[in-house]
């Protein structure tokens, strides 16, 4: 069985159990040794990061090169398209999520405390840069649509975390058209749909501490 070191909130955690109910794998999920960044935790696994998967003798902390290892350990179902091209297009799509999208989506966490208007507004506004970019990828990278790969596990959580602070903070993001059907499309797999159960209380949690 694997072992992923995990904090509940962590949004590449929960990238990373899609990938893992899509592909049908056992799991079991520890706490960081001392607790997150702590330097017991930074023994086991230099960089400190969360995600941490231990296989046997293979450790990897890093939910991209996870869930390509896991890809090529355990191939069926695929999680990646046939041919040169259309790898390299849905790996162009995940790297958008974890370098474009999930940032900006992470850059509102601080601002949540003291909910400064102009600065939710310019954060928000960030958010929608990157929806506009995401929706021209989408309308031309011309990856498969029904089946689900591991570029599309990050935008599945990002988009339930998006969704949750317009309901918190009472403020509306510009979903183009594109983006709302990715996002249904995503909800529909059972993968998807499960881990966002599971998750939801995480983002509740944090969202809303004094419950």
């Amino acid at each position: 069985m694997l072992t992923i070191y995990n904090i509940p909130v962590s949004i590449y955690t929960a990238k990373l159990r899609v990938v893992l109910r899509r592909k049908g794998l056992a799991w079991e999920e520890l706490p960081p040794p001392g607790g997150y960044r702590s330097e017991a935790y930074r023994k086991i696994v230099p960089s400190g990061n969360i995600p941490t998967m231990i296989d046997g003798d293979v450790m990897l902390s890093d939910s991209e090169a996870i869930a390509e290892y896991l890809e090529e350990k355990h191939p069926d179902p695929a999680m990646l398209p046939k041919g040169l091209v259309p790898r390299a297009k849905a790996r162009e799509r995940g790297r958008f999520h974890d370098t474009r999208l999930e940032p900006a989506l992470r850059a509102i966490y601080p601002l949540l405390k003291d909910r400064n208007p102009d600065a939710l507004g310019a954060a928000f506004a960030e958010v929608n840069r990157h929806f506009a970019a995401l929706e021209l990828l989408l309308n031309t990278d011309g990856l498969p649509t029904r089946e689900l790969l591991l570029c599309d596990a990050g935008f599945a959580v990002t988009f339930e975390w998006l969704a949750s602070l317009e309901r918190a903070l009472n403020m509306e993001l510009d979903w183009p058209s594109s983006v709302v059907a990715y996002r249904k499309r995503l909800s529909s797999f059972p993968a998807v749909a499960d881990e966002l159960e599971h998750y939801r209380p995480a983002i509740r949690a944090y969202l809303y501490p004094e419950g």
